[in-house]
């Protein structure tokens, strides 16, 4: 079965459909969880360094894939979060109560305005901005396919290509041309799992209350401690991972037209033009110029020392205190103020001859 790569891929979502109606031990869902982030890093890393879209053509189907196993491992923190929640906050396994209490920091308010936060930029600004360069795209390219494919006849007529050529050109087009209508549709999968892993959190939020306090006889507070740091992890477990591959779906639809891997690219382009970078250098000057801006600490020698302490005198003054110790203080920072006017010249002086 290791060998043979459809029947680990059957296997595989035969048994993301198994979780979906069978429990989960706590232990199995910890492994998934950590699985589910994995894939999600791997999707975002094969999107970043892949030279064309169509290196990684079978994006949609491992979306529709991840997408399910996440759905899948919510529904089985849900059926543990709801049935073991008043054992504790490692009722769900060690992942849900380890992100849970990392992010809230025993605050719950905290958690649940990190989790609606994460879950705004990834339907409200990913998603949606990525479904909509893929839903262009997939309608220029079936715009443009009648064009092109006259553009490959043209070429073969005229004997500048042969004909093995022309049918990869062939190939490449109708490629495209169902790459990107298959990513409008698939877009539609992570916008539908935003909105179902916002509402299961409010589901295990309100479930979780009334089964902790109706049928277990938690008190109040208790139960809205364990239950919301619960419903917190759980979330932020699951829409982590869903924002992480909405980036990489982002990444790979705004890829459309630009040649080479992203990092090669982004620096090629944006170092191309020196008064661009002059122009940008001139500005963070100019901020740095603006009062109540902070300076560079090394603009106020011998009130720190190299490791950002404060200078041995300075901390011996304010030790020993008195009218002497004050005296001195004043003096250094009559000392300072002067440092850092003078600072701002020589600034101002660099800006202009940078500038001219």
């Amino acid at each position: 079965m290791l060998r043979r790569g459809d029947i680990g891929l059957a296997v595989g979502v035969m048994a993301i459909l198994v979780v979906l109606i069978l429990p989960l031990p706590a232990p199995l869902l910890d492994l998934a969880l950590a699985i589910s982030i994995i894939l999600s890093v791997l999707i975002l890393m094969t999107a970043l360094f892949i030279q064309a879209p169509l290196e990684f053509s079978a994006f949609p189907t491992v979306l529709l894939i991840a997408t399910m196993l996440r759905l899948a491992l919510n529904l089985a923190s849900t059926r543990l979060i709801l049935a073991r929640g008043h054992e504790g906050t490692d009722a769900a396994g060690h992942v849900i109560q380890a992100f849970g209490n990392f992010v809230m920091g025993g605050n719950f308010v905290i958690g649940i305005i990190v989790f609606t936060i994460l879950v705004i930029v990834n339907f409200v600004v990913i998603t949606k901005g990525s479904g909509r360069i893929a839903e262009v795209a997939a309608r220029f390219h079936l715009d443009a396919m009648p064009g092109k494919q006259m553009a490959i006849d043209a070429d073969l007529s005229a004997g500048l290509v042969d004909e093995a050529e022309a049918r990869r050109r062939r190939r490449n087009l109708e490629d495209e041309s169902g790459f990107f209508g298959a990513m409008d549709g698939a877009s539609k999968f992570v916008r539908g799992d935003a909105v179902a892993g916002l509402l299961v959190v409010f589901i295990n939020i309100i479930g979780g209350m009334i089964v902790g306090i109706a049928q277990q006889g938690l008190p109040f507070s208790a139960a809205v401690r364990t239950y919301t740091a619960l419903t917190v992890g759980d979330g932020l477990v699951t829409q982590i991972p869903a924002l992480i591959v909405s980036t990489a779906a982002g990444l790979l639809v705004a890829k459309a037209g630009v040649s080479g891997a992203a990092d090669k690219a982004l620096v090629r382009q944006l170092s191309s033009y020196p008064k661009a970078l002059g122009m940008s250098a001139a500005a963070m000057v100019v901020m740095a110029l603006l009062p109540g801006i902070p300076m560079l600490r090394g603009g106020l020698p011998g009130l720190y020392d190299g490791q950002g302490e404060e200078a041995p005198g300075r901390r011996g003054d304010q030790e020993g205190g008195g009218s002497q110790g004050a005296a001195r203080r004043g003096a250094d920072l009559g000392v300072a103020q002067d440092r850092r006017r003078q600072d701002r010249a020589r600034l101002c002086a660099l800006a202009v001859g940078e500038l001219a």
